[in-house]
């Protein structure tokens, strides 16, 4: 398949911006009321009933120039975290503790095929399943979405190294999250803001999120198999295969490949034993971490744990070599950042600290000098600089229609549109309006605070679940994060993985069809049936 032929993705997003500006010369400007109310604890903005009224148009022009610099400011997060990100990860990749950490994965998980059963249902198949529901059961739980940007660098080379393409590696991970945030049980970021609001018990409805979300990590996981088979039998059939090259240069797979592993010096003990001073200075700060499941806390002495393990397995991980050890860093930053985004709050300043750290730590045990390891992270640093003009570019989407101020009067207008209809209708208009909301809003707290308030009274009068009402936002809220240009988190993703978003889109839109349809069959249960926590 020939990448030339798509157009350009700043050429997509920059059309999709000048179509706004277009509309805001031509829908007329509109503005909801809004209001500062506690939900869960925390301050949200919400809008308040019956309160769009008309304000003076703002049309855009000459300020489409703009949008760039003012998209940069927005996301200014994800921007330096897809930077420092690449420069962390051009640091290891050039210890190629990664490579080195692939191809023992291979070899090892290669020596399972002599046993029957391994052999029958695949080992990579076992293994990619495993990564699915691992990364589908973050989403859902506590809605992770920024975080899977420090996977993709790993789990798409993974793949390519398996045979497979940067697609399959890219819905291992990002997709797999995602799912799960569609389906989630416990996500406080759209459950919990969307119950709240509704005035429901929070988190209620948890049994029948569970078999939603099991069906669509299910359906998921089928899905990528069956595709990541049919590339492996034919490469040239991906529509990544010629931009693939790029990752089939970096990683290897094959049993003639070898890599020469590094011995241990003096500077890799110096940054273990750094590491286990600053480990046990936290443990001893923070024995016990709280980490909130639904309305219950489990608190555990996890520090302590991780800081314990990391003493004995770095150490062993040391006399084998420096690769290893430096895959063992690794290895623990992906275990801190998990406990700090679950029992900290963790967010992305957090977590990109976390991988410079992680980098500065990696590059130093590797032997490099201050110069020699400060060109290799600018070196990946530069290799974002597309993606990152990318998210810029999607953020000033959301912008030119909130300086158009015609946001507001294009949710008025397609609540409008739901009229008085029966149960099942309005269920599914409201479904699809939050649908069409997310390709505009892909902010799931901002949304559930800008529709909900209007949405839950709304289901009261047709007689109509107020918890149907938040599963038809949590559905219209997840799937479309998966294709929406102004998600800087889908942009950013494509960017490190290096798969353009026209190609994206012609290879995902029958799977996201059919999870959106498969939705909608989801949905029908809260009207017909008295569920458990309804």
């Amino acid at each position: 398949m020939d990448l030339k032929k798509f157009p350009h993705t700043y050429v997509i997003t920059s059309v999709i911006i000048l179509i706004c500006a277009v509309l805001t010369w031509i829908v007329p400007a509109g503005e909801y009321t809004r209001e500062t109310k506690m939900v869960n604890d925390t301050e949200r903005t919400v809008i308040v009933d019956n309160s769009f009224h008309s304000v003076d148009a703002a049309p855009q022009s000459w300020e489409v120039f703009t949008l760039l610099v003012k998209g940069f400011e927005k996301q200014a997060g994800i921007i330096a975290f897809l930077l420092i990100i690449g420069g962390a990860f051009q640091i290891i990749n050039t210890s190629n503790a990664i490579n080195v950490g692939i191809l023992s994965f291979i070899r090892k998980t290669q020596q399972l095929e002599h046993h029957a059963f391994f052999r029958k249902i695949g080992v990579n198949n076992l293994v990619m399943a495993l990564i699915m529901i691992l990364f589908s059961l973050f989403g859902a739980v506590f809605g992770m979405s920024e975080e899977t940007l420090a996977f993709v660098v790993i789990l798409v080379p993974f793949a390519i190294s398996l045979g497979y393409d940067s697609i399959t590696g890219f819905c291992l991970v990002y997709v797999a999250a995602h799912t799960g945030f569609s389906g989630a049980m416990l996500n406080p970021f759209t459950i919990g803001i969307a119950q709240g609001l509704s005035e429901l018990p929070l988190f209620s409805g948890y049994s029948y999120r569970l078999v939603c979300w099991m069906i669509l990590t299910a359906l998921l996981i089928t899905f990528v198999l069956f595709y990541a088979a049919r590339v492996k039998a034919n490469p040239t059939s991906s529509l990544m295969y010629e931009a693939d090259a790029y990752w089939r240069n970096q990683t290897t797979h094959g049993e003639d490949v070898t890599f020469e592993s590094q011995k241990a010096s003096r500077a890799t003990w110096m940054i273990y034993g750094l590491i286990a001073v600053v480990s046990i200075l936290f443990s001893v700060c923070y024995p016990s971490t709280s980490f909130q499941v639904g309305e219950s806390a489990i608190t555990l002495y996890i520090l302590p744990v991780f800081t314990v393990c990391y003493l004995i397995l770095g150490a062993i991980a040391i006399r084998h070599s420096n690769q290893m050890f430096i895959l063992s860093l690794l290895g623990f930053t992906i275990l801190y950042l998990i406990v700090g985004v679950m029992g900290y709050g963790w967010y992305i300043s957090e977590i990109a600290g976390l991988f410079l750290a992680l980098g500065i730590a990696a590059g130093f045990a590797f032997g490099m000098d201050s110069n020699a390891l400060i060109d290799d992270f600018l070196r990946g640093a530069k290799d974002m600089l597309m993606a990152a003009i990318v998210v810029g570019l999607a953020s000033g989407i959301i912008i030119i229609l909130q300086e158009g101020r015609i946001i507001d009067s294009l949710l008025h207008s397609m609540a409008v549109l739901i009229g008085d209809t029966g149960k099942v209708i309005a269920l599914y208009s409201m479904y699809a309006l939050q649908t069409l909301i997310n390709i505009i809003i892909p902010s799931g707290s901002a949304k559930a605070a800008l529709t909900m308030p209007i949405m839950a009274p709304f289901s009261d009068v047709i007689g109509l679940s107020r918890q149907a009402t938040v599963m038809a936002f949590q559905f219209g809220d997840g799937f479309t994060n998966m294709i929406t240009p102004t998600s800087g988190v889908l942009m950013g993703a494509l960017g490190l993985a290096r798969i353009p978003y026209a190609v994206w889109v012609k290879w995902f839109w029958k799977m996201l069809l059919f999870l959106i349809l498969v939705g909608a069959l989801l949905l029908l249960p809260t009207i017909y049936m008295q569920l458990s926590g309804f």
